[in-house]
């Protein structure tokens, strides 16, 4: 398990997709801040440039993982790594294990880089001057890795199921891109869809920009459900591989 571990980690710096999409997402928190603060005719505190970060970083969570997914696990099915791998007297449980783990971590990267990064810069920017409260910056920054993690999950399942990495982005991109749509529409005629989708990781991301005025019980459920996700489909996940016909 270990050497697999090392493996994937090691595959997951030299992917080129992760790499580029990390420097995007480094150029993006650098550009932005400096355009604001130099360039802006208001004045903008760090806390109101956090908070306008977190409220639009569920596109990162959502979408940008789905191209990592594309080249980092479903290329290795049509160039052959995955049969050599499974090949070479692995169990799949522990390959699709270390590749869940490392995938996710993969996200987990992808999801904090804005706000941390635009974060420390404005606050550079801004001399430390109205920066956000450290409870509220740790509370979202945990709940962005949680639900990074859960998406990871879900993508995770999707791109075993497509061997082509252009078939995997692209199944996932309308699953990610249309899935809100589509429940929105159906909860309006129907209570139990209504129910289902507000209790949704697709729904309660949005949440995560009021955490700070949750009571307990919307916590734990912006908590465990993430969670539950994240081994639900880990597990289907598990299943789909042991039954996958590596070519």
């Amino acid at each position: 398990m270990d050497n697999l571990l090392k493996s994937e980690v090691f595959k997951l710096k030299k992917d080129r997709s992760f790499k580029t999409l990390v420097l995007i997402l480094i150029a993006i928190a650098v550009l932005i801040p400096t355009i604001m603060f130099m360039f802006g005719t208001e004045t903008l505190t760090v806390d109101d440039l956090f908070t306008s970060i977190i409220g639009k970083n569920h596109y990162v969570l959502k979408l940008l993982p789905c191209l990592l997914a594309g080249y980092f696990i479903s290329s290795e099915y049509s160039l052959g790594t995955m049969k050599s791998i499974a090949s070479s007297g692995n169990n799949r449980i522990r390959i699709y294990i270390s590749k869940l783990l490392v995938f996710t971590f993969g996200a987990i990267i992808l999801s904090v880089i804005l706000p941390i990064a635009m974060t420390g810069i404005g606050a550079v920017y801004a001399q430390f001057n109205g920066m956000p409260d450290l409870k509220y910056f740790m509370q979202t920054m945990i709940f962005s890795i949680l639900y990074a993690a859960a998406f990871a999950s879900i993508m995770m399942v999707f791109a075993t199921l497509f061997t082509d990495s252009g078939k995997a982005i692209g199944v996932l991109f309308a699953i990610f891109l249309l899935f809100d749509p589509i429940m929105f529409l159906l909860a309006s005629k129907s209570t139990v869809i209504e129910y289902i989708y507000n209790h949704s990781i697709f729904h309660l991301v949005y949440k995560i920009i009021m955490v700070n005025a949750m009571d307990n019980i919307e916590i734990f459920k912006l908590t465990i459900i993430p969670v539950l996700v994240y081994l639900t489909f880990g597990i289907l996940g598990i299943f789909v591989f042991l039954k996958k016909e590596i070519k």
